[in-house]
């Protein structure tokens, strides 16, 4: 059924004999919002195509169904909202409790075991592994694994990292970790004076590709990186 706007009703420049386009009839709407109230009937006697394919249904059917796909839409939003936000719930606690282990630790010889286990148990972490070359203040210190000597090329490549990086191995740190890793994240270690030059790395390893993607934030990371500095740097 064809409906014609009444004469009282129709835009400035638009009468019987001139077509309205559909940007009138939009900005007409817009600027009469009673007009349906005015109008109810048309409602019911407008049909329109249906979204789902399913023939064709009344202006006020359309409407409807219109706001359901906007709900469930919202509800989407809102489930994935919740849900991030209870992973990120988990992560910080997860956080919380790798600083108080750290706190607790007394020893420099446990403390690289300690990340690794919680780095495993916690975050899902396949291999960690710990490099500094910074010298240790007590000289016992030097030999421990932890001081094993990296490439001028990796540990140039670490300083001038300004956040932790996520993603493949650089080829230039091929012999640290295992090659069976397939992401990796490397979490410069910095003193709390000296934010510019690190003086190590923590580098996670996992098996998963999709564990440490390019694109992902490092917020958390930053944190542990912080985290172990700040247990590291009574050592150094």
């Amino acid at each position: 059924m064809t409906t014609m706007l009444q004469d009282d009703q129709m835009p400035n420049n638009a009468n019987l004999g001139t077509s309205i386009s559909a940007d009138q009839v939009s900005d007409f709407l817009r600027n009469h919002p009673d007009f349906f109230e005015k109008q109810a009937s048309l409602l019911t006697e407008i049909y329109l195509p249906s979204p789902h394919g399913n023939g064709a249904i009344s202006l006020a059917e359309r409407q409807q169904l219109a706001q359901r796909d906007k709900i469930r839409v919202i509800e989407v939003m809102l489930a994935q909202l919740i849900e991030f936000g209870e992973e990120n719930d988990a992560t910080s606690n997860k956080v919380h409790g790798l600083s108080i282990k750290l706190i607790e630790n007394q020893s420099f010889s446990n403390l690289q075991q300690l990340i690794a286990e919680k780095m495993q148990q916690d975050f899902s972490v396949t291999q960690s592994l710990l490099r500094i070359w910074l010298k240790p203040s007590d000289s016992a210190l030097a030999q421990d694994a932890t001081f094993t000597p990296v490439s001028d090329a990796f540990s140039d490549w670490a300083i001038a990292l300004n956040a932790p990086f996520c993603g493949a191995k650089p080829a230039f740190a091929d012999d640290l970790l295992g090659d069976h890793l397939q992401s990796f994240a490397f979490i410069p270690l910095y003193k709390e004076q000296d934010k510019k030059r690190a003086f190590g790395v923590l580098i996670l390893g996992s098996t998963d590709q999709q564990r440490f993607k390019a694109n992902a934030g490092t917020m958390y990371l930053k944190r542990i990186g912080e985290l172990v500095s700040a247990a590291l740097v009574a050592y150094l």
